[in-house]
């Protein structure tokens, strides 16, 4: 690898496959990736290990493991990673949620400097299990959690007078080990999510895009923020694939997609609670915009959408190649990296050796 001038440094996280979305061959099945505590447990383990800065451990409510039932787990078993733990707020009452958020930064204890917490939280503005929320007053609910919230666990009396919610509360008696509330990462592209965004997220997380839209989306979220007297920090959801050489990581994509029946791939993108979602209808149209062999901009392949809901799109290519698209999206304003690969174990492993000992990094302080 050809060494570079250091860039700023980032956050590198990678992700743990708690919602069955762990694949040899994507759209089939393999026993052995399954969504397990065993397996789940491993991959954490394994991107400690190696290296990365925090793990996103994701919530679906059909899918896989209860996420935090599984952070509570991990959290005595990790020594210095991060844990990215996403929650459905739709679910959840909000004195509890702050109450469940303080119990998990203490289980899981304190950074190496001892001056907060390794707990962040992934905010997805859900609906209750069996009901259906329109778009615009689902995230409305969703920027009066995060406030409820971030008050509480901020230590200061609650007087919260809503549209959903009416909460007069002192604050609670457990506090994160900051004593502050922790990083709110939160995710969308319609005008609703934006604004929920920019009233009450830390740190807005994009899925794969061309750069330009990337650049347009900063824009854009940096000036809503401002609206509201806040900053922002930026995050990049992506799957990766990195080889010794160019023509190895375009065959490793190739053969992911080698056993993939378009009716199974369809179900897979289908099934998601997410499935209709401006984010996901992006996705498409990056594909529908791709050449032929997958590939909508430079080392930027879509395939991976064909068989997954959600963030579709792999940067793919040399470690070279790679830590060049990973630097490139900092140059627009981007901090933090939500990376993964299939299978988990065996990408986090490749990326950890050929990729993170070259690029400054650490843990995100918000």
């Amino acid at each position: 690898m050809t060494d570079q001038i250091p860039a700023p440094a980032c956050e590198i996280a990678w992700f743990s496959a708690l919602c069955d979305d762990d694949y040899e061959f994507l759209g089939v099945p393999d026993p052995a990736l399954a969504s397990s505590w065993e397996h789940c447990r491993n991959i954490v383990l394994r991107a400690e290990e190696g290296g990365f800065d925090n793990i996103l451990l994701p919530s679906g409510y059909s899918l896989g493991l209860d996420t935090t039932a599984f952070a509570a787990a991990m959290a005595p078993l990790v020594r210095r990673i991060k844990l990215l733990w996403a929650t459905r707020i739709g679910e959840d009452w909000p004195p509890q949620l702050a109450r469940r958020i303080a119990t998990l930064d203490r289980i899981l204890g304190a950074n190496a400097a001892g001056t907060a917490g390794r707990l962040n939280v992934n905010v997805i503005s859900s609906d209750i299990p069996g009901e259906t929320l329109g778009s615009a007053p689902r995230y409305a609910r969703a920027t009066e959690v995060m406030q409820i919230v971030r008050t509480l666990l901020n230590g200061q009396p609650l007087d919260h007078q809503g549209e959903f919610y009416r909460l007069k509360l002192d604050p609670p008696r457990m506090t994160t080990i900051s004593g502050r509330c922790p990083a709110f990462y939160f995710g969308g592209l319609s005008h609703e999510a934006r604004e929920c965004a920019a009233q009450g997220a830390d740190v807005y997380l994009m899925w794969p895009d061309t750069m330009p839209k990337v650049r347009e989306t900063i824009a854009d979220m940096k000036a809503r923020a401002a609206n509201h007297g806040r900053t922002l920090r930026f995050g990049y959801r992506v799957h990766v694939i990195v080889r010794e050489t160019e023509q190895e990581a375009r065959a490793w994509a190739d053969r992911l997609l080698s056993r993939l029946d378009d009716a199974a791939g369809k179900a897979i993108r289908e099934r998601s609670l997410d499935a209709a979602t401006f984010g996901v209808q992006r996705q498409a149209e990056l594909r529908g915009a791709a050449d032929g062999d997958g590939f909508v901009e430079e080392h930027l392949w879509t395939g991976i959408g064909r068989a997954r809901s959600g963030c579709g799109a792999a940067i793919v290519g040399t470690p070279d190649q790679v830590l060049a698209k990973l630097r490139a999206y900092q140059a627009e304003g981007i901090e933090a990296f939500v990376l993964s690969g299939y299978p988990h174990m065996q990408e986090a492993d490749l990326f950890a050796r050929h990729v993170l000992p070259h690029i400054a990094h650490g843990p995100l302080a918000v």
